[in-house]
């Protein structure tokens, strides 16, 4: 691959998000749900609250309220803290606590090469707790090195985190990038998954790994996305029929279809 093509090729393929809520968005306007329908909408699965449009907003149970917010995990970097500690300290200061996390950071190298990964990611915190926020690239270092330790425990969404927060540090780290690409799809998070390959390519336009998976990905979102579009489709006919039932109509009454150019969807009314 030339440095001119370097971009990868750009994914128009709708997300999750956005075929669900043209499907909806669709099926409510044809069918000219008024508010006092929504007791209708409710199911035994969970309270609901109603919003403005009338329609009842489901609540997850499990939401935690503020006070009810889980504890800090115990590799928490509290940056406002060393942001309020660095504006005291010297230029020997920086210095200094620069070397002693570098000795940190050996450190948890030489564990996590002798598979002592707990051990290997507890001292790459005690580095990120000691190096100051004056060095972006050392410290976007040490939370890669920690994402590494954390995949070797099977702490999956934790490495994300850190691999993001590499990336956030140091936008081109290919390594960061590679790693969280790596973890998203195989947590089936293809369209994240795409998007960090093709940010890979973007920096490295020969990347085999990168180019391999811009070419298998887009197939995979594009058949998962139908596979969504069915199952959602399933589950619409179910809530229609159920709100349509009352007035003496189906699903059947109406008639889907699909935009070449947009994807989008619409729906016309037949009487039997």
């Amino acid at each position: 691959m030339s440095g001119d093509d370097s971009a990868a090729p750009v994914n128009t393929i709708p997300t999750n998000d956005e075929l669900v809520n043209s499907l909806i968005e669709d099926f409510k306007a044809t069918c000219d749900i008024k508010p006092n329908d929504s007791k209708l909408l409710k199911t035994e699965e969970g309270s609901s609250s109603q919003n403005d449009d009338g329609f009842d907003e489901y609540l997850d149970e499990n939401v935690e309220s503020p006070s009810q917010q889980k504890p800090k995990a115990e590799d928490y970097i509290d940056e406002d803290e060393l942001k309020t500690k660095e504006l005291a300290y010297s230029e020997e200061d920086f210095q200094k606590l620069k070397s002693e996390a570098e000795v940190l950071k050996v450190k948890g190298n030489e564990l996590f090469k002798n598979r002592e990964y707990l051990e290997s990611a507890e001292t790459y915190t005690l580095a990120l707790r000691t190096c100051p926020l004056l060095y972006p690239k050392d410290r976007a270092i040490l939370y890669a090195n920690r994402a590494a330790a954390k995949i070797k425990l099977e702490l999956n969404e934790s490495a994300i985190e850190d691999s993001s927060k590499a990336i956030e540090l140091e936008p081109s780290y290919i390594k960061a990038l590679l790693r969280r690409a790596q973890l998203y799809e195989s947590s089936e998070k293809l369209d994240e998954a795409l998007e960090d390959f093709k940010k890979i390519l973007e920096y490295d336009s020969s990347h085999r790994e990168a180019m391999e998976a811009c070419m298998r990905l887009p197939s995979m979102i594009n058949e998962r996305n139908e596979k969504m579009k069915t199952e959602m489709l399933g589950k619409l006919k179910d809530l229609g029929n159920m709100l349509l039932k009352p007035f003496g109509i189906s699903t059947n009454n109406f008639q889907m279809v699909q935009d070449p150019n947009t994807g989008g969807y619409s729906i016309s009314f037949k009487q039997n």
